[in-house]
């Protein structure tokens, strides 16, 4: 069954791209592990590799790659948060371009790190407004 209808809205806001990214991603996951969680996991897995999360939707990266330290690890060796579709190992003037962006208050100042957190806790809160509309 194709998750098409039942998009989660952040992908539903983004580029026809990244809904087909995404919903590829979910059916083949479904025919391997069934319906749920972990086919939902997957299909993000895929969509972080060639998208990131901008607020409330999703946008191409400039390079596809593995989002943060924990998605370069295999399967098995994951413990610890991601940075929740943030792509953690773009340049610090990315980060601050998308920062700007979201209007991030404070960010010439931050450190990447801190970049990577105030981007991630933005995009929720961006997501948040957005399911409330």
């Amino acid at each position: 069954m194709s998750i098409r209808k039942d998009l989660p809205r952040t992908v539903a806001r983004s580029s026809q791209r990244a809904q087909e990214t995404f919903i590829k991603a979910h059916d083949s996951a479904v025919e391997t592990y069934g319906e749920g969680e972990r086919a939902h996991r997957t299909a993000f897995a895929a969509l972080k590799h060639s998208f990131e999360k901008a607020g409330d939707h999703w946008d191409p990266k400039s390079r596809p790659g593995a989002s943060d330290e924990q998605a370069a690890r295999g399967r098995g060796q994951r413990r610890g948060k991601t940075a929740g579709g943030v792509d953690a190992n773009a340049s610090k003037a990315h980060l601050m371009d998308i920062a700007r962006r979201l209007e991030i208050r404070g960010r010439s100042r931050m450190t990447k790190q801190e970049l990577i957190n105030a981007i991630d806790k933005a995009n929720q809160r961006q997501t948040r407004a957005a399911r409330n509309r």
